[in-house]
């Protein structure tokens, strides 16, 4: 799609687009829970000693930690023409990945929490190893 202000091609990146915003959007409701807490504990700096606090945050924290590079490497993936079908695979799997690690965290569930990561994990190597596939270096 052109941009006749800019006078340059812009490429739609649908797939990365619908994943970086779900996400957003998760990482935006672990935020306001976080801020939910330290209102209700009255705690503004820190976790107050409070495990439930101190949950939240953990979960808020971890998925700003990774989200951020799996998304990288989706948007790398999609702009290498990758399979729209194995985006969609990944960018789902991100997404359940983060959930399940962060309910896991804030209710301390451990068999919900661990697949969580292990997944967050496996992403982590797969959609390099799906970039190095697609060759983008030629």
């Amino acid at each position: 799609m052109a941009n006749p202000i800019l006078g340059t091609t812009l490429m739609a990146v649908p797939v990365t687009a619908l994943y970086a915003a779900l996400n957003s959007l998760v990482i935006l409701g672990l935020g306001v829970n976080v801020s939910r807490l330290r209102g209700k504990y009255n705690v503004f700096l820190g976790d107050g000693g409070h495990k439930e606090l101190a949950g939240a945050i953990r979960a808020h924290g971890n998925s700003v930690e990774h989200v951020p590079l799996l998304l990288l490497l989706l948007l790398a993936a999609e702009l290498c023409g990758g399979s729209s079908i194995v985006l969609h695979i990944f960018g789902g799997a991100i997404i359940l990945s983060r959930l399940f690690h962060a309910v896991g965290i804030m209710r301390g569930v451990q068999a919900i929490q661990i697949p969580g990561a292990v997944l967050t994990y496996l992403l982590e190597v797969a959609l390099p190893l799906y970039l190095l596939i697609l060759r983008p270096w030629g």
